[in-house]
């Protein structure tokens, strides 16, 4: 036969804090002290902080590249016209679209490859400064 929770002596955990409720180990949380039975809300549960990952990191980038790709599709379709292009010796036709693309990848590939120069110039400073 048991005895009722009240009669029963208290049960500490490995780090000797005591359970007055008998059910088992007890441990203090670190940090924010617990609040009063009064402060809290009765039905409604405590929110509870999340770290980031690089799983979340990823899957933000990827709705981020869902995002862009569906104004990039949309920039397509509303920009179909035909436009006359000339460079060096080449003369043609393409859509507006492909041909403003074209050189925003043209502007990306300059910008990589200037982050690229000045990344191998700082390796070079820190290797000399070794």
């Amino acid at each position: 036969m048991t005895q009722p929770a009240e009669n029963r002596p208290p049960i500490t955990s490995d780090l000797g804090a005591a359970d007055p409720a008998g059910y088992g180990t007890s441990v203090e949380p670190v940090g924010e002290p617990t609040p009063e039975p009064s402060q809290l809300i009765p039905g409604k549960p405590e929110r509870i902080q999340v770290a980031h990952t690089r799983t979340s990191a990823a899957w933000v980038g990827v709705w981020a590249g869902v995002v862009v790709l569906i104004l990039l599709i949309i920039f397509v379709a509303q920009n179909t016209a035909s436009v006359q292009i000339s460079f060096f010796a080449l003369e043609g036709s393409i859509s507006l679209a492909l041909a403003l693309l074209i050189a925003g990848v043209g502007g990306a590939i300059v910008a990589m490859a200037v982050a690229a120069t000045r990344i191998l110039q700082l390796r070079r400073m820190v290797r000399r400064g070794r």
